[in-house]
């Protein structure tokens, strides 16, 4: 079985999501699966993905605080920057963290660890809604 599709993800503020249960409804296809892979896909240059804890909030606020370090904005040495102070640091974090994921799926299930979830890192202040392809293939 192939399956692919386009999702919208409403609008979120800059920091890291979880979007796990939004991507599992857009795939009730998912309980057909025995064996099989899913890959997820963000169409835009100022997001990623990534794969994290999924019970402590804090990591994620973690993660937002280590990236503004580790990337921040406002440097003399960007040239990218008509469209914001946050803009060029978005680019370079998409790029560090990824566009897609490929996640096992077994017996039904994405076949995550425990304390697993996707994440939607929004790397802009005001990123708008984001799309995702989802390509499921299985047996």
């Amino acid at each position: 079985m192939w399956l692919q599709k386009e999702i919208r993800l409403k609008a979120r503020t800059r920091g890291f999501h979880l979007i796990t249960d939004e991507v599992l409804r857009e795939l009730p296809q998912l309980k057909q699966v025995s064996a099989g892979m899913l890959n997820v896909f963000i169409k835009h240059t100022s997001a990623s993905l990534s794969i994290n804890e999924n019970a402590d909030p804090t990591v994620r606020e973690d993660f937002e605080s280590f990236f503004s370090r580790v990337v921040p904005e406002n440097q003399s040495y960007y040239k990218h920057v008509d469209e914001g102070s946050d803009d060029m640091p978005s680019h370079l974090k998409s790029s560090i963290l990824g566009c897609s994921l490929i996640i096992p799926v077994t017996n039904g299930r994405l076949n995550l660890g425990t304390w697993q979830g996707i994440y939607l890192c929004e790397h802009r202040n005001h990123g708008g809604s984001r799309n995702l392809i989802i390509t499921l293939q299985g047996e």
